[in-house]
């Protein structure tokens, strides 16, 4: 048997540092990694690691000098030469080094960077946390290995993901961004709870980690976060979630039953200050329905008169204003100290515009005020709202008392009915000169309805305004005197309360709108019809736009079928190139994804992003397909069927379908050609 052949190990040695000289045979010539500066300031912290690989350098006839070559180890000579150079190093200080003689130098070189292990990352977390938990403060660690404090606390943060989820992340069976996300939540039964539930199968992306993980929280975000505050919620002992590898915006809170508590004391507190103003009731509530307020009276309220302080600080405000702007009028760039003096101004004086209003103490003793929270957080206070209940009730007239309407409606009713009212020759004769007979009175005032229609049909302009006036008075004023035309505005209210349908942009803009012109209209509905003749034809014109766009009615309703008026509704869209998308809607688990079948989301997904991406999510249980549909239909503008507006082609079909619905005579076969009155009417 022949003996193995031993192996002899390079020399080491002290070579002094102004000995060495850094060979061209070194194949790293391209920068990476920490730089020489760093690299300096780690062996003057701790001295030098790592031994140099050097070979003996050769005169001209092949023979050995006192000098010698770095063929493996050049950053560390750089980093040497620099500590030289600032002089915090001899030049003749001892440099430890491997004396290679066999061999090529470019093969050290090689052999030396190929054969080196990157330090797995597992090892770097557990190292800092060692560290840590030795009394190193994160500071000290992060200047010790030149990286921020942020990345030390990433770094802890992955060390403390469950054990059992390190050793799979360990042997490669996990991806960084995947251990990332479990970071979150720092529950390790939850997290191996969730690896457990996608570990199987084809979705693990990070975000499906991240959403798991928090679904039983609230986001930072939330409207009911802002209101309470963070630092609020987390001095009252709650816990909030943080992502340190995302932005995360701002968190997730843990304990959502506490922030609810919060939020109602919060509200409380707001509605026992605003009843102390005088009102009658004051309701609380993080939300109301959409269209709470549908059937109240609404108070017009009276801006307040400014004080004396207000007006001069206004005025100062103003004053600093228009000096800011003519000295910087010339500049075509503002300053940014400038332009963020000039925006606190512009707030500033805004809000001094925006005067409180005053109400009479009367009205306000019989109505009411809703609390709620606005998008942002800031408390939302609708004020003075009347119930039907507590209106002053209306005076009914004395018995024997006469009642023109009532006589004027009796002499209606004998008209209807064929019989004629006693004439002046059939009724006693009495001193004075007699009203007139209600059958005659009837029959002139008829003729002067059929001149009165005949007139205003020839003044658009006027019948213009006597259809806004009797909008108007029907959707701004609850008991207002009738109008002689018989047009009735109706805005339907909504049975159902769709998820997000008072806080979506359409709703808000409405209901801006609305206040708005509320405020411009007078109190008395006596005065409305001065008041719009007082208007210019723009603002009459956007009024009616107003006042029409309040009566529109989509809503299709399994018990109640009205598919002429539908039909109708998809032209009205296609006039006003209505896309939902655009107008704000979103396919999110609430609103659609979570109340259809897995069928329907994987039909959405595919319609929106392809078949491919619709594979990658059918094996999932519904509530998990349906949150990550969810995230691939985000910002993709695809909404469901009823939501869409049609192409002309497929208007007219929804039309010639909606007339046969319709068609009681309409057999089998009918294209349907002829439309019917009723679809006429509608259209």
């Amino acid at each position: 048997m022949t003996a193995k052949t031993k192996i002899t190990l390079s020399a080491s040695r002290d070579i002094p540092f102004d000995k060495l000289r850094l060979s061209q045979a070194n194949v790293r010539h391209i920068k990476a990694g920490v730089s020489i500066e760093e690299l300096a300031e780690d062996i003057a912290r701790r001295t030098l690691l790592a031994s140099l690989t050097v070979r003996p350098l050769l005169d001209d006839n092949g023979a050995e000098t006192d000098l010698y070559e770095i063929p493996a180890g050049g950053r560390r000579f750089r980093a040497l030469e620099l500590l030289v150079k600032q002089k915090r190093l001899n030049k003749t200080a001892p440099v430890p080094c491997i004396v290679r003689t066999d061999g090529v130098a470019e093969e050290d070189s090689l052999a030396e960077n190929i054969q080196r292990a990157p330090l797995h990352p597992l090892d770097q977390f557990r190292a800092f946390q060692a560290m840590r938990e030795r009394g190193k403060g994160e500071e000290e660690i992060a200047a010790a290995f030149f990286v921020s404090t942020g990345v030390v606390k990433q770094r802890q943060k992955l060390a403390s993901v469950a054990p059992a989820l390190l050793d799979i992340y360990a042997e490669d069976a996990m991806t960084l961004e995947q251990l990332m996300a479990f970071t979150v939540n720092p529950d390790h039964e939850r997290q191996e709870q969730v690896w457990a539930a996608i570990a199987q199968g084809y979705s693990k992306e990070p975000y499906t980690i991240r959403r798991m993980l928090t679904e039983a929280t609230v986001r930072a975000s939330d409207k009911r976060a802002r209101f309470v505050g963070l630092e609020a919620y987390e001095e009252a002992g709650g816990a909030i979630l943080r992502d340190l590898f995302q932005s995360d915006d701002g968190g997730w809170l843990q304990d959502a039953g506490l922030l609810d508590r919060m939020v109602a004391e919060g509200l409380n507190d707001a509605a026992a200050e605003i009843a102390a103003e005088g009102w009658k009731w004051v309701e609380t509530a993080p939300d109301f329905a959409y269209g709470h307020s549908f059937g109240l009276r609404r108070l017009i309220g009276d801006p307040m008169e400014p004080t004396d302080e207000e007006t001069v600080a206004y005025e100062a405000l103003k004053a600093e204003f228009d000096r800011l702007e003519e000295q910087y009028d010339s500049t075509e760039e503002l300053p940014d100290a400038v332009d963020a003096r000039l925006g606190e101004i512009e707030d500033a004086m805004e809000a001094y515009r925006d005067r409180p209003l005053s109400f009479d103490a009367e009205e306000m003793a019989r109505a009411g005020v809703f609390v709620s929270l606005d998008h942002d957080g800031t408390l939302r206070i609708e004020r003075g709202y009347v119930r039907p209940e507590d209106e002053v009730p209306i005076e009914q007239p004395e018995a024997g008392s006469e009642d023109p309407d009532a006589s004027e409606a009796d002499g209606d009713a004998a008209m209807s009915q064929g019989t004629e009212t006693p004439e002046p020759d059939d009724a006693p004769e009495e001193d004075g000169i007699k009203p007139l007979p209600d059958r005659l009175v009837a029959e002139l005032t008829a003729h002067r309805t059929l001149a009165l229609r005949n007139a205003l049909a020839g003044d658009p302009d006027l019948a213009f305004r006597a259809a806004l006036h009797a909008m108007c008075l029907k959707l701004f004023y609850r008991y207002a005197p009738d109008s002689c035309l018989e047009i009735d505005a109706k805005s339907v209210g909504f049975g159902a309360q769709a998820p997000g349908l008072a806080e979506s942009a359409s709703a808000q803009a409405i209901d801006t709108r609305h206040e708005s012109w509320a405020a411009q209209l007078p109190k008395a509905s006596d005065d409305l019809w001065d008041a719009l003749a007082g208007f210019d034809a723009e603002s009459r014109s956007a009024l009616f736009a107003h006042c029409v766009g309040l009566t529109v009615n989509a809503i299709d309703e399994a018990y109640h079928r009205r598919p002429g008026a539908l039909a109708h509704a998809d032209r009205i869209a296609q006039a006003t190139g209505l896309d939902m998308a655009t107008a704000g809607w979103r396919p999110t688990v609430d609103t659609y994804l979570g109340r259809v079948t897995k069928a329907r989301i994987l039909e959405a997904v595919a319609e929106a992003k392809g078949s491919a991406q619709a594979q990658l999510i059918d094996h999932l249980k519904k509530p998990e397909m349906a949150g990550e549909a969810e995230t691939l239909l985000a910002d993709s503008g695809w909404v469901p069927e009823p939501l869409r507006t049609p192409n002309a082609d497929v208007a007219e079909t929804a039309a010639e379908d909606g007339e046969r619905a319709i068609d009681p005579n309409a057999e089998d076969g009918d294209d349907g050609d002829e439309p019917t009155d009723a679809l006429q009417a509608a259209e």
